[in-house]
């Protein structure tokens, strides 16, 4: 994806390093030591430390929030299914509810002369085990037995309203 086409404080979602592990991907509008022209672009797994909550095609309870809600402050990623919030800007650390752990990083390289942006790897606390221990039978309903296939070389980037029905706000 290029970077330019990010609009700021936006949820973007893509899925990796698996076919069936989504990834929130957001321009934070500032530098925050991601990646990009301003150093503002960064990615983490969108699935919660918590009790692995993640946006499905049904509903999405785990989402960056630009604005302030009434459980915590703006530009954070908020799990609504226990409330559990990370910030984005300091590499998803917990700052609210019962998350146990940080939410995976995605480490992303950004070339400047074409303004790609890439995935290259994990690092932090990885739930994908865990991940697809719990939702297995959903995810092979969902995925045909193909859920934990890595991700093509390219993977599709969308805005998380447009794959979520249903995006829940708390």
């Amino acid at each position: 994806m290029r970077a330019a086409e990010l609009k700021p404080l936006t949820n973007y979602l893509f899925h990796y390093p698996f076919v069936a592990t989504p990834c929130l991907l957001i321009d934070m509008g500032r530098d925050v030591g991601g990646v990009g022209k301003r150093k503002s672009i960064v990615a983490f797994s969108a699935i919660c430390s918590h009790k692995l909550a993640y946006p499905a095609r049904e509903v999405a309870f785990i989402r960056f929030q630009a604005s302030a809600s009434k459980h915590s402050e703006a530009e954070r990623i908020h799990c609504c299914a226990d409330h559990s919030v990370y910030d984005p800007s300091a590499n998803a650390k917990v700052v609210a509810g019962p998350a146990p752990a940080p939410l995976a990083a995605i480490a992303l390289s950004y070339d400047a002369k074409t303004d790609q942006i890439r995935a290259l790897g994990t690092a932090g606390t990885e739930q994908f085990d865990a991940f697809f221990a719990k939702y297995d039978f959903k995810l092979s309903m969902e995925y045909g037995g193909k859920a934990r296939q890595q991700s093509a070389a390219a993977t599709r980037v969308q805005e998380l309203s447009l794959y979520c029905r249903n995006v829940a706000q708390c």
